[in-house]
């Protein structure tokens, strides 16, 4: 690549160029008029030929500088594009944010929008997984499921789950009774545990006891079995926090009890790791958005 003549002349001429005004490009430039014709002159003697015709009052372009002024001109915003790209990348921040993939499906992805309208500085990172991601190194916040405790980690309560009979109005079960002719859908839960809210333990406590809980259909993946209740296959124990917008839609309705208490959902982060202005606002979101629903 051949030698460039200095910036400072290149930049001078440019806004000369534009303003046709040797003063306006000084305010511009935040220089002094002279400094302008001083450093256009450095430059045309660079270059071996006058850039402008110097008036009373006026300057105007030569052919030469008609020439080289579009040149600089898209340099110049290209170099102001690419460095305001950058600033932009600088600046925002990536908060990582892991949940279950049923969770994170039938709660966060209807509410993101909120974030992004509040703090569309922040890039958030869902990670759907029901493994228990590493806090210290995988994702900044965590939404865990369970009982606890969590030692380790810095735990806020967010809610307490509960479970109850949830169907489609279409198909018309409005009383326990109806259930001994539904077809009963099951999701099956990624851990053992007594208090897991099965239909074996709703039956139980509802005392009803000519119903078979082992029938019906079965489901690996729980948003599955939103989508087949929604759908008509049956009747299935929901979570009520995950169903809450489909109850409120109309679209499945709860028709009696008894309400099963499920498991407690709590915020966790790292004791490890400070928590950044970007990871307090996602927290801040979180339980805002629970606060708003209860």
């Amino acid at each position: 690549m051949g030698r460039l003549p200095p910036l400072a002349g290149l930049r001078a001429f440019e806004a000369a160029a534009r303003h046709l005004s040797f003063k306006r490009a000084a305010d511009e430039l935040h220089v002094t008029p002279t400094a302008i014709s001083h450093q256009v002159r450095q430059l045309e003697q660079t270059v071996g030929v006058r850039l402008f015709e110097r008036r009373t009052r006026q300057v105007l372009l030569t052919a030469e500088g008609q020439v080289l002024l579009p040149v600089l001109r898209d340099g110049f915003d290209a170099f102001a594009r690419v460095l305001e790209g950058l600033s932009r990348k600088r600046r925002r921040a990536v908060v990582t944010l892991s949940a279950t993939p049923a969770f994170t499906a039938k709660w966060l992805v209807p509410r993101l929008a909120r974030l992004r309208k509040s703090r569309a500085d922040i890039d958030l990172t869902l990670l759907a997984t029901l493994e228990v991601a590493d806090l210290n190194s995988t994702a900044d916040l965590a939404l865990r499921y369970g009982s606890g405790p969590y030692p380790d980690l810095i735990a806020e309560p967010l809610t307490v789950d509960r479970f109850a009979p949830v169907v489609s109005p279409r198909l018309g079960i409005r009383r326990p009774s109806d259930l001994r002719s539904a077809t009963l859908l099951h999701f099956d839960w990624h851990r053992r545990d007594a208090r897991n809210p099965t239909w074996r333990r709703w039956l139980k406590t509802a005392g009803i006891n000519d119903v078979d809980a082992r029938a019906g259909v079965r489901f690996s993946d729980e948003t599955h079995a939103i989508q087949a209740t929604v759908a008509g296959a049956g009747v299935a124990l929901h979570s009520l926090v995950l169903v809450a917008d489909e109850l409120s839609q109309g679209t499945l309705v709860a028709p009696f009890g008894p309400e099963l208490e499920g498991f407690s959902l709590h915020l966790v982060r790292s004791r490890d790791r400070p928590l950044t202005e970007p990871v307090e606002a996602v927290r801040h979101w979180l339980k805002s958005e629970f606060d708003a629903a209860r």
